[in-house]
């Protein structure tokens, strides 16, 4: 079948409409379709983490205004999106062994008119593009949910801070367990955190409603980036 904008879309596909409004205006300033698939685990799928990052992203628009961003496992890219809606120049990612991601990124800017780098990145795997890699800022919504996987993380995360030293990774994740294992890889990796913040803490009413669970906010940085 077909959406209202001819994309075909398989039986287990939805498109989820997301909408952005400035404080106290009653009119949307716009909104994002996404692309999901109902069967897919992870990737295909728009978790809490992804609503309250992109909110964050959309709050902190002329922070984002003209950046260079680097989203890492994006799957649906809801932030990623709404940091090229209000003007940066975004570089989406996610593994490069789930090619049906990456595509479902490059139908989601289609739908979305919106012109972003795709990419292939794996956690902890130096191919050659990463090393043309200069983000100011890097996103991650909900990458901090399968442990085995944190130490490639932090190593990747770490590597794109140490190469641009005025740069800072977002990320909102849930709290499972605690901040202190994401504490000692930041240590390890030779990182700070610099902002931590309740995800609920910001999203507007209708908004707060529909989600759950302790979702946390963290900025981190180089560690040896100065704290001027």
């Amino acid at each position: 079948m077909e959406n209202s904008d001819g994309e075909e879309v398989s039986d287990m596909t939805t498109i989820s409409q997301h909408v952005f409004s400035v404080d106290g205006d009653s009119e949307p300033a716009f909104s994002v379709s996404i692309i999901e698939n109902m069967k897919e685990e992870y990737g295909l799928f728009v978790w809490p983490c992804s609503i309250i990052l992109a909110e964050y992203v959309w709050q902190q628009r002329s922070r984002f205004q003209g950046s260079s961003v680097l989203e890492l496992g994006a799957g649906t890219s809801l932030p990623g999106l709404i940091a090229a809606k209000v003007g940066a120049n975004v570089t989406l990612t996610d593994d490069s062994s789930r090619p049906e991601v990456l595509e479902n990124m490059r139908r989601v800017c289609k739908l979305n008119d919106l012109n972003c780098n795709i990419m292939g990145l794996t956690w902890g795997i130096w191919d050659a593009p990463i090393f043309d890699l200069r983000p100011g800022i890097i996103l991650g919504a909900d990458v901090l949910y399968d442990s085995s996987a944190f130490d490639d993380l932090f190593a990747t995360v770490a590597f794109l801070l140490h190469s641009s030293p005025d740069s800072v990774f977002i990320t909102t994740y849930h709290n499972r367990s605690g901040h202190h294992l994401i504490e000692f890889l930041m240590v390890k990796w030779g990182l700070k955190c610099v902002k931590l913040l309740d995800g609920f803490s910001f999203l507007p009413p209708h908004k707060l409603s529909a989600l759950g669970g302790n979702i946390q906010l963290a900025e981190i940085v180089s560690g040896s980036k100065s704290d001027a």
